[in-house]
């Protein structure tokens, strides 16, 4: 009965028109204001603002030409192993002497390079073709490295030329001297068998391992320079390694992709 009597006295009441009327607390402004303006700064960077992402993926420090599988070209017994792993050697250089059923036959290198494995031991029974070497493809110790990162195929057409890429070098702690600075310098746009990758790299094994998930695409990395530097190549931190790299040293890639304008993600 209370509440109903202060209900009828509400109404015959006159309107308390002289009475100022707050529409929203400062509190309420300032939330408000805060809100605009996230808003108006969200929709400029979604017009002019990019998104940076990076392919992550397996890689190999090389020198440019690559190397290349010195096979034998008889078969028979090896009775003398005439170079040494790491040994660098002209074209047409000795490298096993195989006694064949016709005589002695010489296993020779087919072009100049740096011999990075040897398969075939004294005594060893070989057949025509078998795999007797790897050997790296180059001339002078001077000559700079490359890094080759096989990126998936899918991820081939987002990189831009001269993409900056990381590496993250087995040999090298990371948490101590960085990772290394790179730019891309080619893409193949072809993808890459096991055999192709084997043939350019001297290491069927490798071929295998790098196209477990599928054929990949070939990345050619230019590595920074430094003459600040003991390996003489550019490092997230200041000195880098105090020693210098050599060929055939795996690392991780990480590759930036072209920037992405996020306000194509919401349009159909």
């Amino acid at each position: 009965m209370q509440f109903r009597q202060q209900a009828l006295a509400k109404l015959q009441s006159p309107e308390e028109l002289d009475l100022p009327v707050r529409f929203a607390r400062p509190q309420g402004w300032l939330v408000l204001s805060v809100t605009v303006v996230v808003m108006a700064a969200a929709s400029v960077w979604a017009v002019t603002g990019s998104v940076a992402s990076t392919v992550s993926a397996p890689a190999v420090l090389t020198h440019g030409e690559g190397s290349y599988i010195l096979q034998s070209p008889a078969a028979g017994q090896v009775t003398a192993v005439l170079a040494k792993e790491g040994e660098r050697l002209p074209a047409d250089s000795p490298v096993l002497k195989v006694r064949t059923a016709e005589g002695d036959a010489v296993v020779r290198t087919v072009a100049a390079g740096r011999i990075t494995a040897l398969a075939a031991t004294i005594g060893q029974i070989i057949s025509t073709g078998a795999n007797v070497a790897s050997v790296e493809k180059v001339a002078d110790a001077d000559d700079p490295l490359y890094a080759t990162v096989y990126v998936p195929a899918e991820n081939a057409a987002s990189i831009p030329a001269d993409a900056a890429v990381d590496l993250t070098v087995q040999t090298v702690p990371s948490q101590e001297f960085g990772v290394l600075r790179g730019h891309v310098k080619s893409v193949d746009r072809t993808a890459q068998s096991a055999q192709q990758i084997a043939a350019f790299l001297g290491d069927s094994q490798l071929g295998r391992q790098f196209t477990e998930d599928g054929r990949p695409v070939a990345v050619l990395v230019r590595l920074d320079t430094s003459a600040s530097t003991r390996s003489g190549y550019r490092w997230s931190s200041a000195d880098g390694p105090p020693y210098r790299l050599t060929s055939m040293t795996l690392a991780t890639g990480s590759v930036r992709l072209a920037d992405q304008r996020p306000v194509d993600w919401l349009l159909p």
